[in-house]
Parts: structure tokens; C-alpha cells; sequence
């Protein structure tokens, strides 16, 4: 499955290690979406999903932009449509960001130039987010009359209620160190050296067991979302147990005792 794929608006790569990338390729729309791109992103994360071969997902966008939100034009021709066609869409854009968050294997973005309205949504569905110096971010939905409502969930809860209020009800642009401060990203870097930083984290998800991930990710999900009751606690034990007799899990534990690299391993040789 290695190779790529071009959709024109939306492209896709797949490398030998099995990192996946998207890229928005809209850069003269400023990578604004509407349905079309919303289906093609849907689309490729199902297919990348069920690929035996992915390892991890990294997300950009093309051009002197990350994404500007939603196209002026898609929203203009949704103001004149009736609940059900506007409910239609929004579902859509809801699972839009239900597949991204609950994807399996891990995911990073990286954020350039604007990074307005739902993009902010793709950001906080990601699992590890990297932004340009000079990167731009605004949750501008009130401005418009609106709610950034199928975003909403995820967006406080990698920022915290508290910061989605103020970024909410004042719709105030911020910066990348703002971004940063209250953890909509994880490391801001320059132009220069983002190539570095994407393979440093991509470096170190590729020594990692690829099953331990997946299984890593429901468990955080599963942890975010319910009390820790007698029930969350009995599925961690039964989950770390399932792990250890696992063949995954059985080759790291032997790797780890024989000072050797696991099977899964890629990139420079690091035993212990």
C-alpha cells in the first residue's frame, strides 16, 4: 500500500516505514473546507484505518496556510438550506472529527499560517500537534452568529473549559506561544527546523510496539471519559494483562531482557 494517492483537493503519501500523511491541497482556498473536502478527508482516514500497514498519521496543509475553517462560499450556500439539509452537514462534519480523534494508530498535525474555526477542531482531534513560530489561531464562530458546536467537545478538552470560554466568547486571535501555554499545541518551531521536529516524533513513535499504541489510545479515551469506578479500574487490569501475553507484548518484554530491539523497531539501534 505504499505510495500515494492524489484527490487534487486532498493528497495522501504512505512511506516505506508506513507513515501516513494528509495534506490539504486548497493552498489559493486557503485550505478552507466545505462537504467536498470533508467527504475526501472522511474517506481517506476510513481507508487508512483498515491499511495493515500504517503506523502513524501526520496531517498539514499545503500552501502559506494550515486551513482558514470553512469556505465563505459552502457556508453561504448552507444559510440557505433547511434544518434537515444543515443537520446533514453538520453530522457530517461531526464525524469528520469523530474519525480523526478515535483514529487507531497515532496522529500528528502540523499547523503553518491560519488556523481558524474547525481547524482548530483537527488540531485538538490529533493526538500530538506541532506549530509553526508564526502561526495564527482563532475559534471566530461567534463573529458569524454561530457555535463551534460539533468541534466543541474536543476543543475543551485539550484546552480546558476555562481557555475555550475566553477563546470562544471573545473569538480573539492568538499566537503560537499562546497555543502553546494552554496546550492546544505541543511544540512550536520555525520553518527551518519543522522537517527535524516531524522526524524526531515520527522517529520515536516508529520504535514503539504498534498494538501497545492502538491499545495505549483506547485506554487514554476510555480514562478521559469515565469516572475511575470499579469498572474503569477492572478494564485496565484485564487491558495490561491481555497486553503482557500478547505476541507484541511477549516480544518487547523478551527484547527488553536480551538488550536487544524489538521486531517492530525502526530507526537507529537502541537496545535497552
Amino acid at each position: 500500500m505504499e505510495g500515494q494517492i492524489h484527490n487534487g483537493d486532498l493528497l495522501c503519501t504512505i512511506d516505506k516505514n508506513g507513515v501516513a500523511t494528509l495534506a490539504l491541497n486548497q493552498g489559493d482556498k486557503f485550505n478552507a473546507f466545505d462537504n467536498h473536502i470533508i467527504q475526501l478527508l472522511i474517506t481517506e482516514l476510513n481507508r487508512l484505518t483498515h491499511a495493515a500497514n500504517v503506523r502513524c498519521l501526520v496531517l498539514r496543509g499545503n500552501g502559506k496556510h494550515f486551513s482558514a475553517g470553512a469556505d465563505l462560499n459552502w457556508m453561504r450556500s448552507m444559510a440557505a438550506k433547511d434544518y434537515e439539509e444543515n443537520l446533514a452537514d453538520a453530522s457530517q462534519l461531526a464525524e469528520l472529527m469523530h474519525l480523526l480523534d478515535s483514529f487507531p494508530h497515532p496522529t500528528i498535525v502540523y499547523t503553518h499560517g491560519c488556523a481558524f474555526g474547525g481547524a482548530l477542531g483537527l488540531i485538538c482531534c490529533c493526538d500530538i500537534a506541532i506549530a509553526d513560530i508564526d502561526a495564527v489561531f482563532s475559534l471566530s464562530e461567534v463573529k458569524l452568529g454561530l457555535v463551534p458546536a460539533t468541534i466543541g467537545p474536543y476543543v475543551c478538552r485539550a484546552i480546558g473549559a476555562r481557555n475555550t470560554r475566553r477563546y470562544v466568547l471573545t473569538a480573539e486571535r492568538f499566537d503560537a506561544q499562546d497555543a502553546l501555554k494552554i496546550g492546544l499545541v505541543h511544540f512550536v518551531t520555525a520553518p527551518s527546523t519543522i522537517d527535524e521536529k516531524l522526524s524526531q516524533v515520527i522517529g520515536q513513535i516508529l520504535a514503539n510496539s504498534p498494538a501497545a499504541m492502538t491499545q495505549a489510545k483506547a485506554l487514554i479515551h476510555q480514562c478521559s471519559e469515565q469516572p475511575l469506578d470499579k469498572e474503569l479500574i477492572a478494564y485496565t487490569s484485564e487491558l495490561i494483562a491481555n497486553i503482557r501475553v500478547s505476541e507484541q507484548g511477549q516480544e518487547g518484554l523478551n527484547a527488553f531482557l536480551e538488550k536487544r530491539d524489538p521486531v517492530w523497531h525502526i530507526g537507529p539501534k537502541n537496545a535497552g
